[in-house]
């Protein structure tokens, strides 16, 4: 069986692990299984590999040049100025941001997984060094993610700032990526604590889009933190930071390189190292409760209250036009419904959805005030609830029970323009009106009624781009291909659908500077949407591959 580097590198800490009461011996076995079987798996950053995969080759590891990218825009930040404690909370808000997003959408069904415990718990092997390996098993990687987003940066400040700078930020980004993972499993154990079975699957969704919602507000609130006074940054210290977990990660680089021993600065530096190791210390002594707790997403014995089948049914007669429309509709709303890793992978993306369209207003806010804002067109920044489009299309194909996608080559229909369009319109229903329908109300108290003619607009160019992200992926039936498991590359395709939709809504904007100008779009827009909605789906079921 193939040895790792980064198990000769553990094998360094055995003696910590055996005092802390992890059999190292077994916990090394099982993470060198868990390594060679993530050869499958694809991260959610970059889609997946087109090519045929060896035995050995790791897709995760190839991907990381996709962070190394992302990585370049903290170089300025690191190089340029010496306000460190600014600049640096900027670097920790980004790297938390990136950090957990990936944290959330690629390893929170590794944390959550119960096959584990199945499959080994009947071996002897204690709970404790089971959910050590699957904690190592997640940091390890989370850390390949962090390394390849800050390593530029890294080497930036080691030149620009001094072996010490270069320190203290490589000392703090372990930190940050062992609170990240700690945090996040106690957060699931406390919902854990207190919920069973289904209702507890859904909690943990929607925790997962409070936490994306939370980390693009804090994101945006840390510049905020800061007055820019004739090109100076002045940090004014409120008791309130205390709880903005960047700015922890900014005041060592201030106290220690600046020599700057403001009270806020010292508690700033001594949370920075005291919550993450309370919090290891608390997580390793909770494993075994955490493990207990985990079997009840197992426990389905109380029912989640059905959805009103009745409801329905009356929506799916409104939006299908034939019976095997409606047909894969409720199908469709039902697998969107129950599939948890489905879930697990789209809901973040709700919460981005929700807050993007506001973030951007935030910027006016402060200069203009709400009367300035609602005199502007700023209601177009509701465009950016399509941001979960391109990833929710992508991933309709999955499924955690793909095997049951035989049932397709035994109907009698080869024409599956039904089953996408009813599948698509299951998601239009179940996950983008929702997040529309909250914003266009949010939006109409903010601009006014006058506004409704261009949410109609826009909600047809949404209907537009769904379409669009359509064509342009990779085609497959709904439902019927394994997490991880794909035959073409799709994460980049992302980019030039947000300029589509970009374009949209630029050719929008351009519509309200003429007299009826968002009537007239709004009627080619219908039309558009008819024809392509009649036409897009025309696919021949024999040149799609299961």
């Amino acid at each position: 069986m193939k040895d790792f580097k980064v198990l000769k590198f553990l094998d360094r800490f055995e003696g910590f692990f055996e005092k802390i009461g992890v059999d190292y011996c077994i916990m090394r076995k099982i993470l060198q299984v868990k390594f060679i079987m993530d050869g499958r798996r694809v991260p959610t950053a970059i889609g997946n590999s087109s090519k045929k995969k060896s035995k050995d080759e790791n897709n995760f590891i190839k991907s990381l040049w996709v962070y190394g990218l992302i990585g370049i825009i903290m170089i300025p930040l690191v190089c340029f100025g010496k306000n460190f404690m600014f600049q640096m909370s900027f670097v920790f808000g980004i790297l938390m941001f990136m950090i957990m997003t990936s944290l959330i959408s690629d390893f929170s069904s590794v944390l959550l997984d119960i096959r584990d415990k199945n499959i080994i718990g009947s071996k002897p092997v204690n709970s404790k060094t089971l959910s050590m390996a699957k904690t190592i098993h997640v940091l390890i990687y989370m850390f390949f993610i962090t390394i390849s987003i800050s390593g530029l940066a890294l080497i930036t400040s080691l030149i620009t700032n001094g072996i010490l700078f270069f320190i203290i930020f490589l000392f703090e980004i372990i930190l940050m990526d062992l609170f990240i993972v700690v945090i996040t499993a106690l957060l699931y154990l406390f919902i854990l604590k207190f919920f069973d079975g289904e209702k507890l699957k859904d909690m943990i969704n929607y925790i997962q889009i409070i936490l994306s919602i939370t980390i693009a507000v804090g994101y945006q609130l840390i510049g905020r933190l800061f007055n820019f006074v004739n090109l100076n940054i002045i940090f004014t210290p409120k008791w309130w930071q205390y709880f903005i977990v960047p700015m922890w990660f900014g005041a060592p680089f201030e106290m220690l390189l600046h020599r700057n021993y403001n009270i806020y600065f010292i508690i700033f530096s001594v949370l920075v190292i005291v919550v993450p190791m309370i919090s290891i210390i608390v997580y390793i002594k909770l494993i075994p409760v955490f493990e207990r707790n985990l079997q009840k997403l197992n426990d389905n014995s109380k029912k989640a209250k059905g959805e009103n089948k009745k409801f329905l049914n009356i929506l799916s007669k409104i939006v299908c036009t034939n019976k095997q429309e409606r047909i894969f509709f409720r199908f469709a709303s039902d697998m969107m419904k129950n599939e948890r890793e489905f879930k697990l992978k789209v809901y973040p993306s709700l919460g981005f959805s929700l807050i993007f369209p506001f973030i951007f207003m935030l910027n006016d806010l402060k200069d203009k005030g709400w009367s300035g804002i609602a005199s502007s067109k700023m209601y177009l920044n509701i465009y950016f609830c399509a941001l979960l489009l391109p990833t929710a299309v992508m991933m309709i194909k999955y499924s955690g029970k793909y095997k049951g996608a035989w049932i397709y080559k035994i109907i009698p229909n080869k024409d599956v323009s039904s089953i996408f369009k009813g599948t698509l319109k299951a998601f239009i229903v179940r996950l983008l009106l929702p997040v529309y329908s909250i914003e266009a109300v949010i939006f109409m108290a903010i601009f006014g009624v006058k506004i409704f003619p261009d949410l109609i607009l826009v909600f047809l160019n949404i209907m537009l781009f769904t379409v669009m992200c359509f064509k342009v992926t990779k085609k497959a039936l709904p439902f019927s291909e394994e997490f991880g498991v794909s035959q073409g590359s799709e994460g980049l395709i992302v980019i030039p659908l947000m300029i589509i939709l970009g374009v949209l809504a630029l050719i929008h904007y351009n519509y309200t500077s003429v007299h009826y100008g968002v009537y007239v779009f709004s009627v080619i827009m219908l039309v558009v949407n008819i024809v392509l909605w009649k036409k897009a789906f025309n696919i021949d079921l024999e040149k799609i591959s299961n």
